[in-house]
């Protein structure tokens, strides 16, 4: 059956580490939106589509001409696009809606499917712990800080979000990766399940922010799914009416990792 899927991928961060390889990763992902229109019914962007977005008001970021021409594409021929905004691009605001006709999601939202109920977001701030990151989340978030912002000039601007950016990554990647996984792993399984406490009717948690695909059984019926990325995994989630399930597009990627 035509148009019968729903799509869900996360964390791109298109634009680091250079943009040579960023642009690899991008004529994927657009390899990929070619190929998931012809069966899409949705598609579900879970955040971290760019590692730093911020809207000005007559300023667009340089770059990403094919990937959101594109999207305009996909969303024209009728297929919606959802965009669940991350912590590095939390400063989408509407030109997303207005020009590609993407509906924005700020945090979660509760959603049925064919019968089945899907919790999405993208993951950040949620669950216990990460304090430090939730107080950055309200600055960010502020009306006022995001209109101080606007001042600056857009060239330098992107030069401090991605300085931002690449030095959370750098402080990650000195931790242990594969240690900041799994602690973002039981950090969302414990907030899963207090949802699960007050909504046991859920069937699918789906989030994104954590760089690994991976899936966690929970109590009753539900399960928690981690999309992965779309740097070393290149992995999506595709939902057929009845199964979820991870997959990974058949890539080319220099950057890709087995």
């Amino acid at each position: 059956m035509k148009n019968n899927k729903i799509y869900f991928i996360s964390d791109s961060h298109f634009g680091v580490p250079n943009r040579k390889k960023s642009m690899d990763r991008e004529r994927l992902f657009i390899d990929w939106l070619e190929m998931v229109k012809t069966d899409a019914r949705e598609i579900y962007i879970m955040g971290d589509l760019f590692e730093f977005w911020y809207e000005y008001k007559t300023v667009i970021q340089k770059g990403y001409v094919r990937l959101l021409g594109k999207l305009a594409e996909i969303t024209d021929s009728g297929i919606p696009v959802y965009f669940f905004r991350g912590n590095h691009d939390v400063w989408a605001f509407d030109y997303l809606v207005e020009e590609l006709n993407i509906k924005i999601y700020p945090d979660t939202l509760i959603k049925e499917i064919d019968g089945k109920k899907f919790f999405l977001g993208h993951g950040d701030g949620l669950g216990k712990g990460d304090n430090g990151y939730k107080f950055l989340k309200r600055v960010f978030r502020n009306k006022l800080n995001q209109w101080l912002f606007r001042w600056i000039h857009p060239d330098i601007g992107t030069r401090l979000g991605l300085y931002w950016s690449n030095k959370s990554r750098v402080a990650n990647e000195n931790t242990g990766l594969e240690k900041v996984n799994q602690a973002g792993i039981d950090r969302l399984t414990g907030y899963c399940q207090e949802i699960l406490e007050k909504q046991p009717d859920i069937d699918y948690f789906v989030f994104g922010h954590i760089h690994k695909p991976q899936v966690v059984d929970l109590i009753g019926k539900a399960s928690y799914y981690s999309i992965g990325d779309w740097i070393k995994y290149f992995s999506y989630l595709e939902f057929d009416g009845i199964n979820l399930e991870h997959k990974y597009f058949d890539n080319k990627s220099p950057n890709h990792e087995d």
